[in-house]
């Protein structure tokens, strides 16, 4: 399976989410690159996560954060 740009994108932002609390969440603010602003509305059309423009993780949003955090410590580390 190719990994488009849009997907890349969508799997920076989850990246970017503590997953250490549920008490913080992001925010991505309208000067933001549009990539990211478009990102982060998928990710909120998919359930991932709680606004359109960021906000909390959901349930799902926090199993998949982990999922992609948990590859992403594999595939970085030596």
């Amino acid at each position: 399976m190719p990994i488009s740009q849009k997907l890349t994108e969508e799997l920076s932002i989850l990246a970017r989410y503590k997953l250490t609390t549920t008490q913080e969440g992001i925010k991505v603010h309208h000067t933001a690159p549009p990539d990211t602003i478009s990102a982060i509305k998928r990710l909120h059309e998919k359930g991932l996560v709680t606004q359109d423009d960021g906000g909390y993780l959901t349930d799902l949003g926090i199993e998949t954060a982990e999922h992609i955090q948990k590859a992403l410590t594999i595939l970085t580390s030596k």
